[in-house]
């Protein structure tokens, strides 16, 4: 791989729209992150206690799902 100044890629990205930077920005960010942890939102913490009261025969088996989707989107 090429390395990659600083001044590649401002020129590269100083026509980019808005939308573009913003996502650019987020994802440095994500990898710029040392932070190894996070936190789950209340919401998400309420959705994970409802699925203890799920009955095991209803619950997907997720190697099973994981080769369907492959199949089925040729990944």
């Amino acid at each position: 791989m090429n390395t990659i100044t600083l001044e590649d890629l401002t020129k590269k990205l100083q026509n980019a729209p808005a939308s573009v930077l913003e996502k650019i920005w987020g994802y440095a960010d994500a990898l710029l992150e040392k932070k190894q942890s996070f936190e789950l939102s209340e919401e998400q913490k309420k959705h994970l206690k409802k699925q203890n009261d799920v009955p095991l025969e209803e619950c997907l088996d997720a190697d099973k799902v994981f080769e369907n989707l492959k199949s089925k989107h040729g990944l």
